[in-house]
């Protein structure tokens, strides 16, 4: 039973027409899940907008009938923030149909794309112009641009480029009024007042929905230099980087942790896998170097960043990327890690972010913390150590009921969020609230915030249309 009338429902199928809405419930159905199966919900009926005026119509409407919407990209994000509730009375507006390329401004280093465009679509729109969309995360095949600005995305290549919050330059947005605002500025200098846009990246869908962007390109690079290197600890991580920065007068591209447990998830459970280096060790780093020249002097300045790094005690071990199948293979280890978690039972993941030089204070007394509270517990970190991301994830104890496990959820977040809290840290660096954070926040927040981002949303959507639940409660 649909808590919305049949009457109403027509209305919106009506702006959309017919091939601008779904109801069937095996089309719907991949669209009320997220990937990690811990969301549901119900909608009686998701609308596929052709454009923004068509999004700016379905907006007006559910303003006059307070009917609640969820906009929805590639439907990729792991807190919840794209799927419904279960209470049958909410539409989603997926933006997939609007996935135009506008224009790409090779000259003035942007592209002008529309929400729905894959990020794959985009990144190989500006390699065919020479240009280089620096934005790259696991799931770049499926996600949509709506969603990562949205989301405030992060990805691979943050400590080089920003995240996409640094790599958008402009917005055109349906307001929760229906009125249509067009940002679509590519400029670097604009200090005519309230940078608009930044509250819509991060904003989750809950003040605007995103119908299209002006983002930065970057000239690509003719040579990289990667090596699948293993350090003594993360300490060690952090002094290594630090010294591939200097030596390289800032062309680290990549720096990414690696505990030994999740590499051998992925090459346990990822057949044609293989361990860059044949001896163990407890802690990896995968890192790139890239360069606006293929002189090879790229190449020299990692070897000598790895040379120092052997000599002070930091690096134990290397294997560097003889070629770009072997560079492809190295990421792809990377890219298996979260994936190669499920086959191990329960997880529990947690996406947090401390200032770079806390990283592995933070590492030690989280680790500590979680196997005092539960024997056994096998703790799964690695990320983004390069810029103070890490995905601190706890698999079950072997042995263990996965319902046993999974059930002490909110004790593990609030021993590992605590900690991170504690150093001036964030409790999610990439991920976004959704669903999930939504009450956390109120906790690690101060009272002084969490009344500003009320006021935002209650200003932008008195009538709390827009993704209600979702990353604050007006």
């Amino acid at each position: 039973m649909t808590a919305l009338a049949p009457e109403l429902l027509n209305r919106f199928r009506d702006i959309v027409g017919p091939k601008g809405w779904v109801s069937d419930p095996d089309i719907l159905a991949p669209h009320l899940v997220e990937p990690r199966d811990i969301y549901s919900g119900i909608t009686p009926l998701m609308l596929r907008p052709a454009n923004t005026a068509e999004v700016a119509a379905i907006v007006k409407l559910a303003r006059e009938t307070r009917t609640k919407l969820v906009p929805q990209g590639g439907n990729t994000g792991l807190v919840g923030g794209s799927i419904p509730f279960m209470g049958n009375d909410e539409i989603i507006v997926s933006l997939q149909r609007l996935n135009k390329i506008r224009s790409l401004d090779a000259l003035n280093d942007t592209i002008t794309v529309e929400a729905g465009c894959v990020l794959a679509q985009v990144q190989q729109a500006a390699r065919d112009a020479d240009r280089l969309f620096p934005l790259s995360i696991g799931s770049e095949g499926s996600c949509t641009i709506g969603g990562n600005l949205s989301t405030n995305a992060g990805g691979n290549a943050v400590l080089r480029y920003g995240n996409t919050r640094e790599l958008a330059l402009g917005l055109e947005v349906v307001l929760a009024d229906g009125q249509i605002w067009d940002g679509l500025r590519g400029l670097r200098k604009d200090n005519t007042g309230y940078d608009l846009k930044d509250l819509f990246i991060g904003g989750e869908g809950t003040l605007g929905i995103i119908t299209a962007a002006v983002l930065k390109l970057h000239p690509m690079p003719k040579a990289t230099a990667t090596a699948f290197t293993a350090v003594r600890d993360p300490s060690a991580a952090i002094e290594l980087l630090a010294k591939a920065k200097a030596m390289s007068g800032g062309q680290v591209t990549g720096f990414e942790l690696i505990a030994r447990l999740p590499l051998d998830f992925a090459l346990k459970h990822n057949p044609g896998t293989s361990d860059p280096i044949a001896a163990r060790y407890d802690w990896y780093v995968l890192m790139e170097f890239s360069s606006g020249s293929d002189d090879g002097s790229i190449g020299a300045t990692m070897e000598a960043v790895l040379g120092d790094g052997f000599e002070a005690g930091l690096v134990l071990d290397a294997a560097i990327a003889q070629s770009e199948t072997q560079r492809v293979a190295f990421w792809k280890l990377r890219e298996l890690l979260s994936n190669s978690q499920r086959p191990e039972g329960g997880s529990i993941k947690c996406d947090i972010s401390v200032p770079v030089s806390r990283m592995p204070d933070f590492i030690e007394q989280a680790t500590k913390a979680v196997e005092a509270h539960i024997p056994g517990v096998r703790v799964v970190a690695f990320g983004h150590i390069g810029d103070g991301n890490v995905h601190f994830n706890c698999s079950q104890p072997v042995g263990w009921e996965r319902a046993r496990f999974m059930a002490l959820w909110d004790d593990v977040h609030q021993i590992v969020h605590d900690i991170a809290h504690g150093m001036n840290g964030s409790i999610s660096a990439e991920h976004g609230v959704g669903r999930m954070k939504i009450d956390e926040i109120v906790h690690y927040k101060s009272p002084i915030e969490i009344e500003m981002m009320r006021k935002i949303k209650r200003a932008f959507d008195p009538d709390n249309i827009l993704n209600p639940g979702k990353v604050v409660n007006p």
